[in-house]
């Protein structure tokens, strides 16, 4: 804060108050450097997700979570079958700053059609047990925000499967999206991919 006095005699100083510098920000990585980090090295050892500019290091896995998922897989390939690529903890380039590794996720067309990361899925699974409140707040908003009409989570703490579908607007939610229609499925009930109505897999197939 300075001081200044003013010329005519008798008047007060006029107090003047310095601008004040931005506060410290936060920086948001883009999917290219996101991939330049992972070639010097940055992430090995470990497994790294770039979600809205944030890298995101995902814990190890237990052998329940990572059984689960290889069951999953399975499921949903004899569910889908020719025509379609099951893929298991790989990327979907959603957006310029996010890069989310599902657990599992079910995208249009074979494998052989591809050169790059896909940009959408028709069925997105994550499995969830250390990370089910991030897999229901930040994974969800996002997804919803990427316009994934179907997103599965296979909640082992409470063994069910939510099924989330019908991505709406909401500002209340971390990346402004979340689902209208959300379902939780106990294992003696059945569950069907918006992509194959007329498939009815047992929820218990989906759990170990």
């Amino acid at each position: 804060m300075s001081v200044s006095h003013n010329k005519a005699e008798g008047e007060a100083p006029v107090m003047q108050v310095a601008e004040q510098s931005p506060g410290p920000a936060s920086r948001r990585w883009s999917r290219a450097e996101y991939y330049q980090m992972a070639e010097l090295g940055w992430f090995n050892g470990q497994r790294a997700e770039l979600i809205d500019g944030e890298v995101v290091i995902v814990n190890p896995q237990k052998h329940p979570h990572a059984s689960t998922v290889d069951q999953v897989a399975e499921v949903l390939r004899d569910t889908f079958g020719a025509g379609y690529w099951v893929r298991m903890q790989l990327p979907l380039s959603l957006a310029a700053s996010s890069e989310p590794e599902p657990d599992v996720a079910v995208v249009s067309g074979e494998r052989a059609e591809y050169t790059d990361h896909p940009t959408s899925a028709v069925l997105v699974v994550e499995v969830s047990d250390t990370t089910l409140q991030f897999d229901r707040s930040r994974k969800m908003s996002l997804y919803a925000q990427a316009g994934i009409r179907d997103y599965w989570l296979v909640n082992l703490i409470d063994r069910v499967v939510e099924v989330h579908r019908e991505p709406v607007e909401d500002a209340g939610q971390p990346f402004g999206f979340r689902y209208r229609d959300v379902r939780r499925l106990s294992p003696d009930e059945k569950v069907a991919p918006l992509e194959k109505p007329e498939s009815g897999i047992a929820v218990a197939a989906l759990l170990p």
